[in-house]
């Protein structure tokens, strides 16, 4: 995806500056889409790629969610991580706080940031409605108590192309993919810390800014021939991560005493084409999964020699670039891809063959409207994933309901029951992840800003 990922100009806005009201931008929405009367058409569902008459926009409905906000950084951030925490796993109780970790990318090299993020106080939407004609009086009330986020930022060299970040040894690191062909590793305690108290957090920041004492990575591989965008931390075990640039050269990353060792003789069967993205399987700590833009998805098994690893091969999986991938938590015989085709395929691994041969994807939807960039399944519920695009819109997916031609005729009959919900209003979707420790809810990053999210189907 290295020509598709848009190099953002960056704000002049301050990083200092990010710990406002996170809901600025709801508002504004909120107050440009007036009130609706009697005499306005009556509203009905919107579906994507339908085009609205002159008399017509878009209005959220929020009985169909739980919670919904909405995020700015400043210069866009189109890769994140969640930063998993202490608060307790199964938070379903509102207001939620969570950990987030994401990069910049700006235009002008020497702007960019890793930015470690605390957001607090995401109310559910139906908390702080008042019944009576007391709104408007309680309005700066409301925003001064609303979602709130901190940030402790760390100079980036280069755009982040994409980021994750793992717990090891008691300390929580990142690995960041720069536009400059390195991929660094961090160590983020001394930013958490930071976030815990406003005083700190203000000391940290000023001390960041300041070239001579803004963090280094403690770790940076040059190996690389290229940029690139796969990346993953192995959650089998701790501390081993893999990275795929653009020429299709995979490496692996081990830890050793205090410091990481890189493989330096690549997997390279995807090669001259790039390799999208890197995934683990969730219960082999020795294999391993990637997509390119040679329409494949391979399977690796990393402890035999590179040049003879790859074990598993779905050719012409897609009929354009795989994008991207994603390995199921609970039944690891299923993984699924979304490709610039704007297909999402569910893929059964034992239907994968060891030699170049097109394998048949046990499901195939074309809900997207243009390339998919981002899929991922849910933490808990092994049928259930979401997809993203660049057609600006968010899919959630049960994989288990079936159609019931019992039921009679659906109200949308070209849809197809397993599309659960359809969630819209940012552009250019990048990203997006479950929380694992916040059941049913989403996070996504497009280059209009963040939203976060729990809908009514999840």
């Amino acid at each position: 995806m290295e020509d598709k990922v848009e190099k953002m100009e960056q704000s002049e806005e301050s990083e200092d500056s990010m710990d406002e009201d996170v809901d600025a931008v709801e508002e504004e929405e909120e107050e440009d889409e007036g009130i609706e009367t009697e005499e306005n058409k009556e509203s009905e569902v919107y579906l994507p790629g339908k085009p609205l008459d002159n008399d017509e926009h878009l209005v959220v409905d929020e009985s169909a969610y739980r919670m919904l906000h909405s995020a700015q950084t400043g210069a866009p951030c189109l890769s994140f991580d969640v930063i998993q925490d202490d608060l307790g796993s199964g938070r379903e109780v509102y207001p939620l706080s969570m950990y987030l970790l994401a990069g910049t990318q700006a235009a002008k090299t020497h702007l960019n940031s890793l930015l470690v993020l605390k957001i607090t106080n995401l109310t559910g939407t139906n908390e702080n409605k008042d019944d009576d004609e007391s709104e408007s009086e309680d309005e700066d009330e409301d925003a001064e108590n609303g979602p709130k986020m901190s940030v402790a930022s760390i100079k980036h060299q280069g755009c982040v192309n994409r980021v994750r970040c793992t717990q090891f040894s008691g300390a929580t690191f990142a690995a960041s993919w720069s536009e400059l062909g390195r991929v660094n590793l961090w160590n983020l305690d001394e930013q958490l810390k930071a976030l815990e108290s406003p005083a700190t957090l203000s000391a940290y920041n000023k001390r960041a800014e300041k070239l001579t004492e803004s963090p280094k990575p403690f770790f940076t591989f040059k190996g690389h021939l290229s940029e690139g965008y796969g990346l993953d931390w192995c959650s089998t075990e701790p501390g081993v991560l893999a990275s795929g640039d653009c020429k299709g050269n995979i490496h692996l990353w081990k830890p050793g005493n205090a410091t990481w060792n890189v493989d330096q003789r690549p997997y390279n069967s995807h090669a001259p084409h790039s390799v999208e993205d890197i995934q683990w399987s969730p219960s082999e700590k020795n294999v391993l999964a990637s997509c390119s833009v040679d329409k494949s998805i391979k399977i690796w098994d990393t402890r035999v020699n590179p040049q003879s690893a790859c074990m598993l091969t779905a050719s012409d999986a897609h009929t354009a670039d795989v994008n991207v991938i994603s390995w199921n938590k609970k039944e690891s015989c299923f993984i699924v891809s979304g490709g610039d085709d704007g297909a999402v395929k569910i893929w059964d691994l034992r239907q994968f063959s060891n030699k170049s041969e097109a394998a048949t994807p046990v499901a195939t939807f074309k809900q997207h409207l243009t390339a998919v960039t981002t899929v991922e399944w849910h933490p808990d519920e092994s049928a259930v994933f979401a997809s993203g695009g660049a057609d600006d819109q968010i899919d959630q997916w049960d994989l288990s309901v079936e159609s019931d031609s019992a039921a009679g005729e659906s109200e949308l009959p070209n849809l197809p029951p397993q599309l659960m919900f359809i969630h819209q209003g940012q552009s250019d979707v990048k990203e997006l992840h479950w929380h694992p420790q916040c059941p049913g809810t989403l996070i996504s990053t497009a280059a209009s800003g963040f939203n976060i999210f729990r809908t009514i189907s999840v």
